[in-house]
């Protein structure tokens, strides 16, 4: 049973249909899976044992939903009716949500089960997933380093087989950067592909997503969470086709961009890296795509404090909307030190300051955009390292803002595609000392599928999913 999780979830889908699984086995291996290990992963914050087994028990053979009795976490920055929403963070208390968020309300829709809750880092500000209320989250194929963040919790639980997929969320590399770190499938979808509902009708940069093993879950899940929802503000044009039918679909012959030049200046690359993005780029050539070396135009003066500017505000809106919880402001010894100076940068930025580099972020997208628009992909290294040790990026630490930069020296290739709204995607393709070693593809706007289709064809080409952690 235990092997059972890290099947794709529209297999185990089918075994439940067919009666050949019931929900209730699958459910409680992943439960026993999650007793077992992550005592030394630390990746869930809550773990709903018997709602779980509750819910699995209304799953009948037959049943025709495409999740029917597949297990699944949630990041614990999505309301999850009756449960705690922590945000890992002390300041929120114990907070319980009163209704489900779209994507936990579409997964359930879809028959899938919620065992629990993962863990993030506090306010899902850091490319770590260590907290001063949880703890520290391992990665699974080295407890001595870094799952990644902000959806850390997520990646760990998948990439220790706990669940066979998971949601993540992605504000700066936030799905991207788990699925680095654990060997795994993460993409970024197009801006207001997937709703925000029903708390806010628009997001500039976050986008939500799961954490999967393979291209074709995430394109299924795509087309599950996908959509409009009354209200929103703002939202993708539908596609032509299911993202699952393009997914499967040869891609055709691509031009594709490669660079290892990074977006921030006096960031340096690992060789492991660099030698990913030369191996990917040799692979896709045999593949008969056309692989150029193209540089992007993407340093500009101050796009780091650009963004910072922005990517502040929407974390201290977390921090507001706690506030209003709590009944008051938060003191300094109610965050961690990250936390806190995030929190006081946002204080000094108003709201002229705030939409002047939306703006000029705005203008940087398109000049990124029309650049890219010579080309159909994008191939990057997924991150600059290898995942970091534990403790390297400590939200706790006596310079939070130098910790903060040196988290995006870690990480420098993901925000960019945050700021553009387009999709993009890691995929573990390789390996490097044990740990898993990813390159990113950035498509057009809009064409998930493509970019879903061309990530199929390398892992066709190159399989990674059967590759397990020695926990």
């Amino acid at each position: 049973m235990e092997e059972l999780l890290t099947r794709p979830v529209d297999e185990l889908a089918r075994l439940v249909r067919s009666g050949e699984v019931r929900a209730r086995e699958l459910v409680q291996a992943s439960l026993d899976r999650i007793e077992a290990v992550d005592g030394q992963i630390g990746a869930f914050v809550d773990v709903l044992g018997d709602k779980a087994l509750a819910a699995a028990d209304e799953v009948q053979p037959g049943d025709p939903r495409p999740l029917a009795g597949v297990p699944v976490a949630i990041k614990n920055n999505r309301a999850l009716a009756g449960e705690r929403l922590t945000l890992c963070a002390d300041f929120m208390g114990d907070f319980v949500a009163p209704y489900d968020h779209n994507v936990v309300r579409r997964l359930k829709e879809a028959g899938a089960i919620v065992v629990g809750t993962t863990r993030l880092p506090e306010w899902g500000i850091a490319p770590t997933t260590e907290t001063r209320r949880f703890g520290q989250t391992h990665n699974p194929y080295d407890l001595s380093r870094t799952p990644g963040g902000s959806s850390g919790g997520s990646g760990a639980a998948v990439a220790a087989g706990m669940v066979p997929f998971a949601h993540a969320n992605d504000g700066g590399g936030s799905t991207r950067i788990p699925a680095a770190c654990n060997g795994l499938v993460g993409l970024k979808p197009q801006r207001g592909r997937i709703s925000q509902a029903p708390e806010v009708g628009h997001q500039f940069l976050v986008q939500d997503g799961v954490l999967t093993r393979t291209v074709a879950e995430t394109a299924l899940c795509l087309d599950l969470l996908a959509g409009y929802e009354v209200g929103d503000m703002a939202w993708a044009p539908p596609p032509a086709e299911p993202f699952s039918t393009a997914a499967a679909r040869e891609p055709g012959r691509l031009r594709i961009a490669v660079s290892t030049r990074t977006p921030l200046p006096d960031t340096p690359v690992h060789p492991s890296s660099e030698q990913a993005v030369r191996d990917a780029a040799a692979l896709l050539e045999s593949l008969g795509h056309e692989v150029v070396e193209a540089d992007p135009p993407w340093r500009q003066d101050g796009l780091l404090h650009k963004f910072t500017a922005l990517f502040g505000p929407a974390v201290c809106t977390q921090i507001a909307l706690a506030s209003m919880l709590a009944g008051r402001e938060p003191a300094e010894e109610d965050m961690e030190p990250m936390s806190w100076a995030i929190w006081q940068l946002c204080k000094s930025i108003d709201a002229t300051s705030a939409l002047g580099a939306e703006y000029q972020l705005h203008g940087f997208a398109r000049a990124f955009l029309t650049w890219l628009a010579d080309f159909d992909v994008l191939l990057t290294p997924a991150l600059a390292e290898p995942p970091v040790e534990l403790g390297l990026l400590d939200p706790e630490g006596p310079d939070p803002m130098g910790v903060f930069a040196r988290g995006g020296r870690f990480t420098p290739y993901t925000a960019i595609f945050n700021v553009t709204g387009s999709p993009a995607i890691s995929v573990p393709l390789f390996e490097h000392d044990g740990l898993p070693l990813a390159v990113q593809l950035a498509g057009q706007p809009a064409q998930e599928g493509a970019l879903l289709a061309l990530a199929a064809q390398l892992e066709a080409a190159q399989p990674w999913a059967d590759r397990r952690p020695a926990l």
